[in-house]
């Protein structure tokens, strides 16, 4: 079995004792987890149904009924498994892993005698299996039942739930590949492929790792399976008939190793380059690295909001095209930014170049953080950066964006998305990389733990002290017996004076790839990190058409927003005066605490006139004290209250 060199640490020795990340941590097992559970069960008044382990029920032969919800409602229970895992590591609780021991068994009782694992084909359409693979989710599912069931074994050490899912794996691999008599299509909705790369690190059964690889060389090869396959005469669709195929809503508009823009389906797209640097790093596959690099830079540089968003339009929840960047009807998925964010880690790791976690820092300070109120059971699917409630009306082209948080809904990928990326932070946290006599542990994200590791058997722990975003003083405490070891800390693009010291020190430490290297650490020895944090004007590419001439703020990796019950309703008439000094204030009373900014400028004034237009309106001003606050606090003050919200505004 092939050992990653860069790895992160188990979540197990990982404690996170956080001011900011507190308030959602502390959601998980308490609120979270067993809200999303009732879900599950349909025990929620007033929310969507989710009818998911209902279905699970049915396939086992304990209900009677047909499946119902999305043709992919089986991966919501994949997702609930997975933060349930990463949550155990995190805090053991017996009744929560006695749920999650009953619904394992549930799930390996609907399992078909093959291996075959999907409720809506076995229930509604067993003779379809593997034939809409368009459509049909079933490889999606799969992945995520795989990704699922690893992180409880690695959690628990139980078996029951690995050995489902290799019955399924196996099923898979002998269902698809290159030979006279294997289906040659790849997912609809990647996700198989970097669950398959998972599976084969836990069990070593190097077939998964080359059905993972097929799944990505195989795609967007001439014929267009997709394009072929909708043709079949025994296709059933199952979304609505297909006359025609886009392939890069798919990402299968070219072999992966030419592909350099993001095209398609936001979330199938970054789940699928999750893969790819998987397998690049696996089969030290230099063109397939590249590839990643130039889709990470086509999404980073050209179509990604200042939020950490990706996805501009709902229609297809996709990418378009360079700086069609959207603020009012943009999708934004939050899965999207989780991806990203999955996207951005394997990168980091692979390249070990720090840029990459200011992207992921990005995407989990803002838009993940914004998709779940502070109580754990209201979410966003779609996070726009401005919202005009009166607007979001039913059958227009705002009817996806929802001015208050929501309960579940119809497609509910979001929640236990949110879930299983909180309860697996501490991954983000840090990479350790060995190689021959070097070892090196990467400290990634600023964020206040207690951490326990081995190098070579013996003992180390770490303990990062903070109260970033608040300030930016790191203080890096060091308990080894170990050999001396390399801390790289990361250099933020906006941390202006970095400075770092050890046991009180000036350190010529070497800078490389924007980490600060500190060779030679050994028991006893203290890093402190240290650089100025302030609020800053950034200003929109005039290439954006929707911000050109515009401005917002931000402040390390929060970027920040306005809100009516700040500013006034009309949000749009403010201007920002980018010359004026910015004002910090702390918040301690609500939210946790959290930065509010006032800035000056200008509010245009309502004429007297009632038209929408006249040559007789001369546009007048009055000067304006302007407040933002984090846009991951946007609409937690008023939770059953919408109000209007705004990133961008006209910069003078």
């Amino acid at each position: 079995m092939k050992q990653s060199l860069k790895q992160s640490l188990p979540l197990s020795k990982i404690h996170i004792d956080d001011q900011f990340w507190n308030q959602y941590i502390s959601l998980i097992p308490k609120k979270m987890i067993p809200y999303q559970w009732e879900i599950l069960n349909d025990r929620v008044k007033d929310a969507a149904p989710s009818y998911c382990l209902r279905n699970f029920r049915i396939a086992a032969g304990e209900e009677e009924g047909r499946h119902r919800g999305m043709v992919f409602q089986d991966s919501d229970a994949a997702k609930w498994l997975e933060a349930v895992a990463y949550s155990l590591a995190i805090s053991p609780d017996p009744d929560l892993e006695k749920n999650a021991d009953e619904l394992i068994a549930l799930v390996g009782r609907a399992q078909e005698n093959d291996g075959y694992l999907n409720t809506y084909f076995t229930l509604n359409e067993p003779d379809n299996k593997w034939k809409n693979l368009t459509e049909g989710h079933e490889l999606y599912c799969a992945g995520h039942f795989i990704e699922a069931a690893v992180a409880y074994f690695e959690t628990t050490g139980k078996k029951a739930f690995l050995d489902i899912v290799c019955r399924l794996a196996d099923h898979i691999c002998k269902v698809f590949g290159p030979e006279e008599g294997q289906c040659h299509g790849y997912p609809g909705h990647p996700e198989i492929e970097l669950a398959l790369v998972r599976l084969y690190h836990v069990t070593g059964v190097k077939h998964y790792l080359e059905t993972a690889k097929y799944f990505v060389d195989v795609r967007g090869g001439k014929p267009n399976y997709f394009a072929e396959e909708i043709k079949k005469p025994d296709f059933k669709p199952i979304f609505s008939h297909l006359e025609r195929i886009d392939p890069g809503y798919f990402q299968s508009h070219v072999p992966v190793r030419e592909q350099d823009t993001a095209e398609g389906h936001s979330v199938r797209a970054l789940y699928l380059y999750c893969a790819m640097a998987d397998l690049a790093e696996e089969y030290n596959d230099n063109d397939l690295l590249k590839s990643c690099c130039l889709l990470w830079e086509n999404i980073v540089q050209k179509r990604m909001y200042i939020t950490g968003g990706v996805g501009s339009s709902a229609y297809l929840e996709r990418f378009t095209t360079d700086y069609d960047l959207p603020n009012d009807s943009n999708y934004s998925e939050t899965c999207a930014s989780i991806a990203l964010a999955m996207f951005g880690l394997r990168m980091a790791r692979i390249t070990k170049h720090a840029s990459y976690f200011d992207t992921v820092e990005r995407a989990l300070y803002n838009t993940v953080t914004a998709g779940i109120s502070l109580e754990g059971d209201r979410y966003f699917y779609v996070n726009p950066l401005e919202v005009w409630p009166d607007a979001c009306m039913d059958f227009t082209s705002r009817s996806h964006v929802k001015p208050l948080r929501q309960k579940w809904f119809d497609c509910a990928c979001c929640p236990t998305n949110v879930a299983r990326t909180f309860t697996s932070l501490g991954s983000y946290i840090y990479f350790f990389h060995k190689k021959d006599d070097t070892n090196e542990l990467f400290l990634n994200l600023f964020i206040q733990n207690k951490a326990c590791f081995d190098i070579d058997g013996k003992p180390v722990s770490i303990s990062v002290i903070t109260d970033y975003p608040k300030s930016g003083f790191v203080k890096i405490a060091v308990r080894s017996e170990a050999a001396p070891f390399a801390i790289n800390v990361r250099i933020p693009d906006f941390a202006d004076d970095f400075k770092v010291l050890l046991n009180g020190n000036n350190v010529n430490g070497e800078i490389k790839n924007n980490y600060f290297s500190v060779s030679n650490i050994t028991n006893n020895d203290e890093i402190t990190v240290s650089f100025t944090l302030k609020p800053l004007i950034v200003f929109a590419n005039p290439r954006v058409h929707q911000n050109c001439g515009k401005a917002a703020i931000a402040r390390g990796p929060e970027v920040f927003c306005f809100e009516e019950i700040d500013n006034g309703l009309n949000l749009a008439a403010l201007s920002l005066d980018t010359e004026a000094a910015l004002e910090e204030s702390w918040q301690d009373d609500t939210l946790g605490g959290f930065m509010m900014i006032k800035a000056r400028g200008k509010r245009l004034v309502e004429p007297a006139l009632p038209e929408s237009f006249s040559s007789k309106f001369i546009p007048q001003t009055l000067d304006a004290e302007l407040k933002a606050l984090p846009y991951s606090y946007w609409g937690k003050r008023t939770p059953d209250k919408p109000g209007e919200m705004i990133v961008w505004l006209r910069a003078y």
